[in-house]
């Protein structure tokens, strides 16, 4: 359904050194930067307050509802700088966000939440519900609940609606925050298994922000950790994955718990100050 288009290495969505302000005073993002790859999934990890949804409101110019604002730095899409468009704007280049904690209409059905996703396209009815069907095909479930109310179908179920409903715009990119948030461990393993079909299967990219480290490493090709509103670490999701630091302070791998990142560098300045 979807063109995948010129070479996977082409930078889709580049984000430059940015800052936000929430009430002119609130300092969240200092300095971010990340660039996404067309036809890739990257994932934008760190735990709760890190500032993973608020670089996603930034790119989808989500933020003035919220009172926030981009005071430093751009956000490129394609080439062209974006930060000053309307969400509408972006959303008719492609790019869509699936908000955190499952938006759906509660009172319309599910197919009729997943029609709402199309009603910028002016492609006709035929390539509507061919895609429709297309979205069936990753949800079966949703087919089987496409007459039910939405509000009444279960938390993975209004996930895969919320989801289904942005593949509708026909998007190159879908910003996907915080997927697996208060669903059970095998539901997290079935939608990230559906975001991976659809990047292999369509050619939409992926940057989705995630608590769950260790489930979006498996399915990502590149990662960024984020605290306290900084990049600390990136790199390849298989390297991020084999990496000590990323073991112990972000996988649970280690006997003494959790960490932060600015403990590790903490601690290895001064293990080089003793040495």
């Amino acid at each position: 359904m979807f063109d995948v288009g010129q070479s996977q290495t082409e930078t889709l969505l580049e984000v430059n050194n940015i800052e936000v302000i929430y009430n002119h005073v609130i300092l969240v993002l200092k300095g971010v930067s990340l660039s996404v790859p067309k036809g890739g999934i990257t994932a934008l990890l760190g735990g709760n307050g890190a500032g993973k949804t608020t670089t996603l409101k930034a790119i989808s110019n989500l933020l003035h509802s919220e009172r926030g604002e981009v005071t430093k730095g751009t956000i490129s899409y394609r080439g062209e700088v974006v930060q000053n468009l309307q969400p509408s704007d972006l959303v008719r280049r492609g790019v869509i966000q699936v908000m955190e904690g499952r938006h759906v209409f509660e009172h319309l059905t599910v197919e009729e939440n997943l029609l709402t996703g199309a009603y910028t396209r002016t492609d006709g009815r035929g390539a509507i519900e061919a895609d429709l069907e297309m979205v069936y095909s990753y949800f079966p479930r949703l087919k089987e609940r496409r007459k039910s109310q939405a509000g009444y179908t279960s938390g993975g179920e209004q996930q895969m609606c919320a989801m289904g409903r942005a593949l509708m715009s026909r998007p190159e990119t879908i910003l996907l925050d915080e997927p697996s948030m208060g669903l059970a461990p095998q539901l997290v393993e079935q939608i990230f298994e559906i975001v991976k079909s659809v990047n292999e299967g369509e050619g939409v990219t992926f940057l989705l922000a995630e608590q769950n480290t260790n489930v979006a490493l498996r399915y990502a090709h590149f990662g960024y950790i984020l605290e306290n509103g900084r990049v600390v670490m990136d790199g390849p999701a298989a390297e991020l994955r084999e990496n000590p630091d990323v073991k112990e302070f972000y996988l649970g791998m280690s006997e003494e718990g959790r960490k932060s990142y600015r403990d590790v560098r903490s601690y290895r300045r001064r293990k080089r100050w003793l040495s």
